[in-house]
């Protein structure tokens, strides 16, 4: 009687025991989609809500989404009150200078936003080319400089104005009108991989 209750209490211990491994074990596999969204309701105020999170990864793609998000989250028909359009928020010059001068059909054409962001981004990296070779790895007020983080930064100011930050050492700085700076925008956009963005001085929109 008392081997048949050490035995089942045994047989308890040993499934609660594994149940509390695997259930703080880290998950080692690899997720293939870039973008997860969790539905797992989360307790507030004793109701319950959905949440849903967003992973982005470190890639091109991780760069363009939140670079998208702190523009115009992600909205492809955004203007905003200086009319700077869709969900990259470009102006009209920098569109005329890609070759796009009709504005309408491009905030109604995401394909060619995501063209036009792209060809940009290559442009941005062949004006910054020497700056990046240069400036790459090092700190400038306290601040690491990386390759995406200056990409960023062309993104909101122009790389002129990021040339100037650079190499003036960080004393000539940049705001926009809404007080978002280059600092920000190197700090915030740090550490994405785009070493498979090949700089291009006159790039080619395809689908315009």
């Amino acid at each position: 009687m008392i081997d048949m209750l050490f035995l089942k209490n045994r047989s308890i211990l040993l499934t609660l025991m594994s149940f509390l491994l695997l259930s703080f074990s880290p998950y080692t596999g690899s997720f293939s989609s870039k973008k997860i969204i969790n539905d797992t309701p989360s307790l507030k105020s004793n109701n319950f809500e959905y949440i849903n999170y967003v992973v982005l990864d470190k890639s091109y793609f991780g760069f363009k989404e939140a670079l998208a998000f702190k523009e115009s989250c992600g909205k492809y028909n955004a203007v905003n009150k200086l009319g700077y359009l869709g969900k990259y928020q470009f102006g009209v010059s920098t569109l005329m200078l890609l070759g796009v001068d009709d504005s309408q059909y491009f905030l109604s054409n995401p394909k060619l936003q995501e063209e036009v962001f792209f060809a940009n981004l290559k442009r941005n990296k062949w004006v910054l080319r020497r700056d990046i070779l240069r400036f790459e790895g090092k700190k400038i007020n306290d601040i690491l400089v990386t390759e995406s983080g200056i990409l960023a930064a062309a993104h909101l100011s122009g790389p002129g104005n990021v040339k100037k930050y650079l190499r003036s050492s960080g004393k000539l700085k940049f705001k926009d009108v809404f007080g978002t700076s280059i600092e920000s925008y190197l700090i915030n956009f740090s550490k994405y991989d785009l070493s498979n963005i090949f700089p291009e001085r006159y790039p080619k929109i395809n689908s315009y």
